[in-house]
């Protein structure tokens, strides 16, 4: 039983006034047709006597990608006849039945989509954002000039799909800077998440097979950029701009220099610490958020006059240290990040969010009347910490323990050899207070008996 596939246009407009492009399956000169993803808005841009791969003519702004996407249907229209003659069940009904059966698991579009929302359901706020913000980018490019977006299959994923995804994103202009493009570090992001999903569907889901890997032949990387990192001088003014107590910049003047005091704690672990994290020895002890490591951090007194002024004779040991979260929210009773209910958490990481906002909204007013002309942050308490800890000839080893980066495997061993006070002496010798040297001559002195000051000064009169 002879079967042969082709391509047709139907002659009848859809609503949109555009023509869709339908697959053929001829059997004993009977046919069955399946609408393709593909429409046209004109007739004429379609060749019904095109050889293979040419079937939409160059009038087409589309052509390539779209005859392309059409070679991949006819493959899969081939590749499920194959299939189905080997059981003896290849009829052109039973062909067409199964490719519209099996369009969602082979959709690329429909994977991301759900992949997406299993994050959110999952309560993965923060990812949830990055995959959102990639889906949409995605079918912004998929999407024609009326709005409609077309699929995207897994069998359309190729180095050169993803070359023209690239110049999409290039295109595109900054949603907070209109006036700006896309970073190119943006790009790497919605590249590197689009790269995870691929990994997934042939690792966990086995969709499509691991030699079909896109990105086994395409790569594309972000540039370095300079961290903004503060000096001694401007910490220094940043500490003793005079600021009235209990104002907006006062908090967020303190909430950023305790980060740093305690060596670079990130916004979303600040914003959550409670007074049990607080240990009777002295020690800021909590989990981060990021990667679940326990940090460990010995409070120097700075750090400690600083918990001083939010201390309250009535606090709860799990109530929030610092005036940001709400200790009677639903979330906060869920002491256990790692079991919360993801509502619970979607809520909780959106408050950190608009409260991160909130502090390095009035940090940046802080900076500008200490003189400061850099970008400042939250965030950069880390970078700052780095490089006076650098500065001050602590060994990289040592500052990349007292950060909990995570670095390869070889570098986590290395870091994992020191113990805690080997950081509590690296911290100690960051904030230490130096005093002049006529300051440590009085001090010596003074412990010396009435006879050795007599003897001290006869030689110095010699």
């Amino acid at each position: 039983m002879a079967t042969t596939f082709n391509f047709e246009l139907n002659n009848k407009p859809t609503r949109n006034k555009t023509y869709v492009i339908l697959l053929r399956v001829t059997q004993n000169k009977k046919h069955k047709r399946t609408k393709t993803s593909i429409e046209l808005k004109s007739k004429n841009d379609f060749n019904p006597k095109a050889k293979a791969g040419n079937w939409i003519r160059t009038s087409e702004p589309n052509h390539r990608v779209w005859n392309e996407s059409l070679e991949n249907e006819l493959e899969k229209a081939k590749s499920t006849y194959r299939e189905l003659r080997d059981s003896g069940m290849a009829t052109k009904e039973k062909i067409v039945a199964t490719m519209v059966a099996g369009e969602k698991s082979t959709s690329f579009l429909e994977y991301a989509k759900k992949r997406t929302q299993e994050i959110f359901d999952e309560g993965g706020y923060r990812n949830y954002k990055k995959y959102n913000g990639f889906y949409n980018k995605l079918e912004n490019f998929l999407s024609n000039s009326q709005g409609r977006t077309r699929d995207l299959t897994f069998a359309e994923l190729t180095p050169s799909l993803l070359a023209r995804f690239e110049s999409h994103l290039k295109s595109l202009t900054n949603e907070r800077h209109p006036d700006k493009k896309l970073h190119p570090n943006t790009i790497a992001v919605v590249f590197n998440i689009f790269r995870t999903l691929v990994n997934r569907s042939i690792e966990i889901d086995g969709l499509i097979k691991p030699e079909k890997n896109p990105f086994m032949s395409y790569s594309y990387k972000g540039i370095k950029t300079v961290k903004a990192k503060l000096n001694e001088s401007e910490m220094k003014a940043l500490e003793e701009l005079p600021l009235p107590d209990g104002t907006p910049k006062w908090n967020s003047r303190n909430y950023f220099l305790f980060s740093f005091y305690c060596a670079g704690v990130r916004v979303g672990d600040f914003i959550q610490l409670r007074w049990s994290n607080i240990a009777e020895d002295g020690r800021l002890v909590y989990q981060m958020d990021k990667n679940h490591k326990i940090r460990n951090i010995k409070l120097i007194q700075k750090a400690k006059d600083i918990l001083a002024l939010y201390y309250r004779e009535d606090a709860k040991p799990m109530d929030y240290i610092f005036p940001l979260l709400d200790n009677d929210t639903p979330y906060a009773k869920a002491t256990d990040a790692d079991t919360m209910l993801p509502e619970l958490r979607r809520t909780l990481l959106a408050d950190v969010e608009k409260k991160t906002s909130y502090i390095n909204k009035y940090l940046k007013q802080v900076a500008k009347e200490a003189g400061i002309t850099k970008t400042v942050s939250f965030h950069i308490a880390r970078h700052t910490f780095a490089r006076i800890a650098k500065d001050k000839n602590i060994d990289n080893a040592v500052v990349q323990g007292i950060l909990a980066h995570e670095r390869s495997d070889t570098t986590d061993r290395y870091m994992g050899e020191f113990e805690t006070s080997v950081y509590d002496q690296a911290l100690e010798t960051i904030f230490e207070d130096k005093k002049a040297p006529q300051e440590e001559i009085l001090s010596l002195i003074g412990k010396l008996t009435s006879e050795e000051r007599t003897k001290l000064i006869e030689q110095l009169q010699q």
